[in-house]
């Protein structure tokens, strides 16, 4: 008799337990809405932009440096958007590109520490 009586309490305070668990999920797995935008990110393709036309321009004044990487996006990264590149493969990235289709990138890395271009856009 004395185990009933103990044993009671432990159920009611496990469903208890159980329902707040359950409400508190409920709140995270609420579906977000957002606007359709690009973005992308990666070595391989990716869905949102194209990149073509890549070139790395030399320094004129030390042409072991770059002065800048150019390239063509598609669709071109509105006013409000922003590109940036990275030619570590994202070890350290440069400042904010130009936006529109033409994108110009400004860089000082130097030609023999580029490993390849990594190229981040988003509306």
């Amino acid at each position: 008799m004395v185990r009933l009586l103990f044993s009671v309490p432990r159920r009611l305070a496990l469903a208890a337990a159980l329902a707040a668990v359950a409400a508190a999920s409920y709140g995270f797995a609420a579906s977000n809405t957002v606007p359709a935008t690009r973005a992308g990110d990666g070595a391989a393709g990716v869905s949102g932009y194209t990149v073509t036309n890549v070139h790395y321009n030399l320094n004129a004044a030390n042409p072991q440096q770059l002065a800048s990487v150019t390239f063509t996006i598609s669709p071109a990264v509105p006013p409000t958007g922003t590109v940036r590149v990275s030619t570590d493969g994202g070890a350290t990235w440069g400042a904010a590109c130009t936006t529109g289709s033409s994108i110009t990138c400004t860089t000082s890395a130097t030609v023999a520490s580029v490993t390849g271009l990594r190229v981040v856009a988003a509306q």
